[in-house]
């Protein structure tokens, strides 16, 4: 039986059965089987259309046929390994380098951005001759063990950090120690991570390098203040070691104003490695490392040749060249720009409504709605975020949440993502807003009576679930 003709129930049985449990599902209750996607919406087996607000990966739209057909006619003529010479693998970097600093001018292709990440760790280990990791808290740089490692969104949950892992403050200045009322928060920020390399240094350890992401995701979709990551990389290399920015959720335009996410901390400041993945290849394994000459002869001089089997294969590089003609042909970075705006301006003005929303941030095509309890202790609202995020799937709009209290609304859809689809998402987020104060205010209405009902419990789990 072909697979889009099983029952859903039948195939969640069998992925129960065959797959590791730790593969999770979206809406692990009720979730969606997926059999179509196409732009910026995805089809179940019955056809029911699902707008996508979160699939970043599907960078310039769900099976773009510009992207599928270059790998269909790529595959029809090779696809083998890059020891030998091909035009598409220095096409490719040609063009990657043209929306780059010229000082990042060398390319490693890989599959994954986690491959990307662990590749830029030895990288700056190699180069600087140290071993040490200064990492923002709840980051999350891949999978490996080695990003396991320098991960705290997971290495809390296991054996804990390692001592050549450095965690510094996240730069949140709607939730941290210097917030939006600083006068100088940027400033303030770098300075921790400068106490923290000291406090490295002061117990004899040696700073290889900043991981990064641009933009931090997992962390709950903060926009770093201007000014950050240049003071921060004076404090790095002042100890020795070199910035890496992780563009892997963020990249390819997703800001609007910028190609690249790390040019919103300014003309200037240039990195000294860059990480790419997700968007890259619009679902296509295919990652990569740009760095400077300097980093690469270091990495040379050790006589270990780097390959790796399907990185900067002619296929991988025909569709990294696709998602780049597609992204300038179709003005998607400009595009980013005017919805991310719109929708930004719509989600204010929910703000204004719903005391709930206590922060919206973001820039461009990546948006995050802080949830909270009440407003001077602004404690995530994470069950309500949790069911909020189901309306909305039964309402047919995929969104999730992350951050460290999972309270925060993740906007990061594919970039063809619409200003009706803006008024669509954010009309039904207003209806069942609308709808949980209602019951909200109901609840805390019985609880004040004299002899309240026995069965009322905790407000959120008294929400009525039907259909908005």
């Amino acid at each position: 039986m072909a697979a889009d003709q099983r029952g859903k129930a039948e195939t969640l049985a069998l992925r129960r059965r065959l797959i590791g449990s730790s593969c999770r599902l979206f809406f692990p209750e009720d979730p969606v089987k997926i059999t179509r996607g196409q732009g910026q919406y995805m089809y179940d087996e019955q056809g029911a259309e699902y707008l996508d607000c979160i699939n970043n990966v599907a960078h310039v739209g769900h099976c773009h046929p510009v992207v599928v057909q270059a790998a269909h006619e790529q595959n029809q003529v090779l696809n083998t390994n890059s020891r030998y010479l091909h035009d598409n693998i220095v096409n490719y970097a040609r063009r990657l380098a043209e929306t780059l600093p010229e000082q990042l001018c060398v390319f490693y292709f890989l599959n994954s951005g986690s491959e990307a990440n662990d590749l830029a760790l030895r990288l700056a280990r190699q180069y600087t001759g140290h071993q040490d990791v200064v990492v923002l808290d709840h980051a999350y740089h891949g999978h490996l063990s080695s990003l396991i490692d320098i991960s705290p969104y997971k290495f809390r949950n296991l054996e804990g950090q390692k001592e050549w892992v450095h965690v510094a403050p996240l730069p949140d200045i709607y939730r941290g120690p210097y917030r939006e009322d600083h006068p100088n928060p940027a400033e303030a920020y770098a300075s921790d991570v400068k106490h923290v390399i000291d406090s490295a240094q002061e117990r004899g350890r040696k700073i290889a390098a900043f991981f990064v992401e641009s933009l931090p995701s997992v962390g709950g979709q903060i926009i770093p203040p201007a000014g950050y990551f240049p003071r921060v990389a004076e404090h790095i290399r002042g100890a020795g070691g070199i910035f890496v920015v992780d563009e892997i959720q963020v990249g390819f335009g997703r800001v609007g104003k910028h190609f690249w996410a790390f040019q919103l901390q300014g003309e200037n400041f240039v990195p000294d490695i860059v990480t790419m993945g997700k968007p890259i290849g619009n679902g296509h394994p295919l990652a990569c490392v740009a760095t400077t000459q300097a980093v690469a002869r270091a990495f040379e001089a050790t006589g270990v040749e780097y390959f790796n089997t399907f990185g900067g294969s002619p296929v991988s590089c025909a569709v990294g060249l696709a998602v780049l003609e597609v992204l300038e042909k179709e003005q998607l970075q400009a595009h980013a720009a005017h919805v991310g705006s719109f929708l930004m301006e719509l989600l204010r003005q929910q703000k204004a409504k719903h005391p709930i929303i206590g922060d919206v941030r973001g820039i461009g095509l990546f948006i995050g709605v802080d949830l909270i309890k009440d407003e001077a202790t602004r404690k995530p609202a994470t069950e309500e975020a949790d069911y909020l995020v189901s309306r909305l799937k039964e309402n047919y709009i995929l969104l999730s949440t992350d951050g460290p209290g999972r309270n925060i609304l993740k906007f990061k859809p594919p970039m063809c993502f619409s200003l009706d689809d803006a008024r669509r998402v954010v009309a039904m987020l207003d209806a069942v807003l609308t709808d949980m104060e209602k019951v909200l205010s109901s609840c805390a209405t019985l609880r004040l009576q004299p002899h309240p009902p026995k069965d009322v419990g905790p407000c959120v789990c008294a929400l009525d679930r039907e259909q908005t």
